[in-house]
């Protein structure tokens, strides 16, 4: 896999990632309190058929394990990698990780937000704005000349300006053909290091931001991560491009 994308790889990875938008787009718009977080995982698995994708998520091997769900679900002080399940029900007050990854035509899509669910504690709606906004700051710094811990640097100091944590056992990463393919992209490092980006790099970039430590642990099912200290974690992730005109954002959903 290369870290450099062809005009052609590119053209594809605008559709999967335009779909994975997309799809991302609609299954929020179910999230309510009372509804389970395996009522938006079979929901999600629809959405993506309509759009003759699948989850790149079904299936994915991690040594013996794979997972067994669409969509990753991450609830409260889970981070990320949430199984969804019949006995999740969210809500009022819950705050929620959609993290949706399609493959359309070979190519791979992946995006993720957190969102209330109905009214939220006051810190809670400042972690999922902070969040939000260290994806942008990180965004921001994924131009052409710059290096990969320029973007990791950049989140990392805006979040903790706000007095929140980034985790640091999960990363971002390249994308394309494959879910996962190089470089790693860190929510925290130096500036000056790492890969040097240039144009026609696919990379999916993921601030993790916790209320307390930025520690965490791996549930019995082996998949999903939690805070150490039990405190709530969000997530934001949106693909992007890196052009001579600055990072170009793919996981834009378009007006059906």
């Amino acid at each position: 896999m290369s870290l450099i994308k062809s005009n052609d790889q590119i053209a594809r990875m605008r559709d999967s990632c335009a779909i994975a938008a997309a799809v991302l787009v609609k299954l929020k718009s179910l999230v309510r309190p009372g509804i389970t977080t395996q009522d938006l995982d079979e929901a999600g698995r629809d959405i993506m058929a309509e759009y003759g994708a699948r989850s790149a998520d079904f299936g994915y091997q991690i040594g013996s394990r794979r997972y067994p769900a669409h969509t990753c679900i991450s609830v409260n002080e889970e981070v990320v990698h949430g199984v969804p399940s019949l006995r999740r029900i969210l809500h009022d007050g819950d705050i929620v990780s959609l993290d949706v990854t399609v493959e359309y035509k070979g190519y791979i899509g992946d995006n993720a937000i957190t969102i209330p669910v109905g009214a939220i504690h006051p810190q809670l709606d400042k972690l999922l704005r902070v969040t939000d906004e260290s994806l942008a700051v990180g965004i921001r710094q994924a131009t052409v000349g710059n290096r990969i811990g320029d973007i990791s640097h950049a989140i990392q100091t805006f979040v903790e300006s706000h007095g929140f944590s980034v985790v640091r056992d999960l990363v971002g990463h390249g994308v394309g053909e494959q879910m996962h393919e190089p470089p790693e992209i860190p929510n925290f490092g130096r500036r000056g290091t790492g890969t040097k980006i240039k144009p026609g790099m696919t990379l999916a970039i993921e601030p993790m931001v916790n209320i307390g430590g930025y520690r965490t642990k791996t549930l019995s099912d082996g998949w999903t991560v939690v805070t150490a200290d039990n405190s709530a974690s969000a997530h934001f992730e949106h693909t992007v491009l890196t052009t001579d005109q600055g990072p170009e954002i793919l996981t834009v959903s378009s007006p059906d």
